[in-house]
């Protein structure tokens, strides 16, 4: 009568658990607040920053001298293309200036523009305002979520391999301990101090 081999397999290695989820979880938690925060920095820094902008331009109603140069066009402003015309305007107060300002495109000359002009009298871009502070801080905020994302992920990888090559290499050691007592190979053959085995007594 022979003795029936159990199926024989080597150790398992370490599946993912709870516990690893859980971290998962909180890297990804971390990554939006750090995007949050970072979105809230930057839209607080940008307010602070047009306010500053804004206590040093005024603006002024100037006349522009010639039409707007199409080929000059800048960007869309909202749904407004701009472009660049040459126009007069006073300021400080019955200074007057002329120069190179922006104003929406097709513009004809003799057609009064409103300008943004600095302290001194020359003209200067208008603030970003909302829009342009929200659009900001939103890839601001994005852009660090998906750093911290990145990074925490990362991390997280490599003390998993870490991790997985000492539980790989500790289960190896004890299968090859018993390995031989598991699948009955102590019975067919030499006992584990080189004696017979069980079935040779």
């Amino acid at each position: 009568m022979t003795d029936r081999e159990p199926h024989r397999t080597g150790p398992r290695p370490p599946h993912d658990g709870p516990g690893r989820r859980a971290a998962v979880v909180v890297v990804l938690t971390l990554a939006l607040l750090c995007g949050a925060v970072a979105a809230g920095y930057l839209w607080s820094f940008g307010a602070r920053a047009d306010r500053i902008r804004a206590a040093h331009q005024h603006q002024v109603v100037a006349t522009t001298t010639g039409p707007a140069r199409e080929q000059a066009a800048l960007a869309r402003s909202g749904t407004e293309t701009r472009a660049l015309a040459p126009a007069v305007w006073e300021y400080p107060d019955g200074v007057r200036r002329s120069g190179t300002v922006e104003v929406p495109a097709r513009t004809p000359q003799g057609r009064t523009v409103t300008v943004s002009v600095n302290d001194s009298g020359s003209p200067v871009r208008p603030t970003d305002g909302t829009s342009g502070r929200l659009l900001t801080s939103v890839a601001g905020g994005t852009a660090t979520a998906a750093a911290v994302a990145a990074t925490g992920s990362g991390a997280l990888a490599l003390l998993r391999r870490r991790t997985d090559g000492r539980t790989l290499a500790a289960l190896e050691r004890e299968w090859e301990q018993i390995e031989p007592v598991w699948s009955g190979r102590l019975r067919r053959g030499n006992g584990p101090d080189g004696g017979p085995g069980t079935d040779d007594v």
